[in-house]
Parts: C-alpha cells; structure tokens; sequence
C-alpha cells in the first residue's frame, strides 16, 4: 500500500480489543504513533507490528496528552484517531484527495463526522446526530484547548469539513460506559470549579433535568428508542454527578 506523509496518532489506554482494528484503518500514513498511558493489559504487544513510534506517559487528561504527543510527530499532517474509532475505506480516499490537493497555507485542518453505535446499535438522533470533530489538521496550526474533558483543537486559520465519517463505537458494556462517566464527572468538576458558583438546586435538580429533556425531547432521541431513553438517561445522570464530584472537590481543597 501507498504510505501519504500523514502521522497517525492513536491515543490509548487498555484497548486491546480495539487496538489491531484502528491500527489497520490508518495503515495509509507513513508514521504511525501509539500514544500509551502505561496500558497493563496486551495493548503495546499487539500494536507493535502495526506502529512506527510508542511514546508511553503517565495519563493526567485527555488534552494535555495530545499537547505532549502532537509535536513530536514526524509530519506537519496529522490524523488522530481513538481506539474506539474506525477510518473508512471511504474515508481514507478522501483524506488522501485533500492532502494532494492541499496548497493553502490558511488551511489548517478538518473536521470529521461520526456514526455512533451504542449498546449495539445505531444513534441516529439523542443529541449525537450532527457529532463531528476536529481530527485531521495541521501541527504548526492548531493545538487543545487544556480543559480535563471534551477539549476541543483551537486553530490558527480555517477550517473546512469532510463529508466521510468515522466509524464510533462506543461502549457496548453499559458497566464500563458508567464507569467511564464517573471519570469523565472527576475531571470536569476541576473545570468547571472557576466558573461556577454556589451549588444549589438549579445544579443538582434542573440541570440534569433538563439534559435528560434535551436528549430525549429537543433532540428527538425518542426516535432511538430504548438505546435513546438510556443515552438521555445517562446524560443526565452525568450532569449531576459532575456537580456533585465539584462539590467533593471543593470540600477536599478546604
């Protein structure tokens, strides 16, 4: 297979039950990066055929882990790709058609769409519709924003969009999705400490009220069915755990 100068960069923590597969979605760049929180199950062993480059770090949060990771990259082209997500075939060819079309030096990156799959099935509507990030870009141009949680890339010019997505599947094992909320609840409480003020009842009642509604109503996860009841569910149980994670850190600080 023809190699693009592209680095794929793959940020991973125990996936070894995803890790062969978006590894060989990205087999088309010719630098392909594991970035490694110290996994302790067969992650590094059985990415090891598939990679150019194994950087290892202690995890501290998502954003700060791709900062570290970014410029250490071989090429100015970065594709980032989770372990739970898979680079189409169709997708591919239309990464290599920007790249060899690429001349614009205010271009700095892409955003890329998802199909998500929970708990087995399809998500059409529950808020994950109209899902896209910012994966394809520039080095020299964009960097994330240091936010513990759903940091987004800042960018030093425009941004244009793909019409291919990836391929998202999320956790199937509905045990190991909460348990990954409870994390998630953790970091956000520390960004969301500045800019919050006293908790009341509108943090712990309404809100979570309301992201339940949101998803469910405003957003039509209705349609979704029972994987979409879950999904709103669960966002707004996410909601009130980060308020309540926010309220244990603040008493912990004092």
């Amino acid at each position: 297979m023809k190699k693009y100068p592209i680095t794929a960069l793959i940020p991973c923590y125990n996936e070894e039950h995803n890790i062969i597969e978006v590894l060989k979605g990205v087999s088309f760049c010719d630098e392909v990066m594991l970035v490694d929180s110290f996994s302790t199950d067969r992650t590094v062993e059985l990415a090891q055929p598939y990679v150019d480059v194994v950087l290892q770090r202690e995890y501290e949060h998502s954003a700060s882990q791709k900062n570290w990771a970014i410029p250490q990259s071989k090429y100015e082209w970065i594709l980032l790709v989770d372990a739970d997500e898979r680079v189409t075939p169709a997708l591919q060819e239309e990464i290599i058609k920007k790249l060899e079309e690429e001349n614009d030096d205010d271009l700095a990156g892409f955003w890329i769409g998802r199909r998500n799959f929970f708990m087995g099935k399809q998500v059409r509507y529950s808020g994950w519709k109209n899902d896209k990030v910012i994966r394809f870009f520039k080095k020299s141009k964009c960097r994330y924003l240091d936010l513990h949680v759903h940091a987004e890339i800042v960018t030093d010019g425009r941004v244009e969009s793909l019409n291919q997505k990836f391929l998202h599947y999320k956790y199937n094992d509905i045990d190991k999705h909460i348990v990954k909320l409870q994390r998630y609840a953790s970091l956000q409480a520390q960004d969301y400490d500045k800019k919050t003020g006293k908790i009341t009842a509108f943090h712990m009642l309404i809100k979570p009220t309301y992201g339940f509604f949101k998803h469910y109503f405003l957003q039509r996860g209705f349609l979704d069915g029972f994987v979409g009841f879950v999904i709103a569910y669960l966002r707004g149980y996410m909601i009130f755990m980060r308020y309540v994670k926010l309220w244990l850190y603040r008493r912990n600080l004092k």
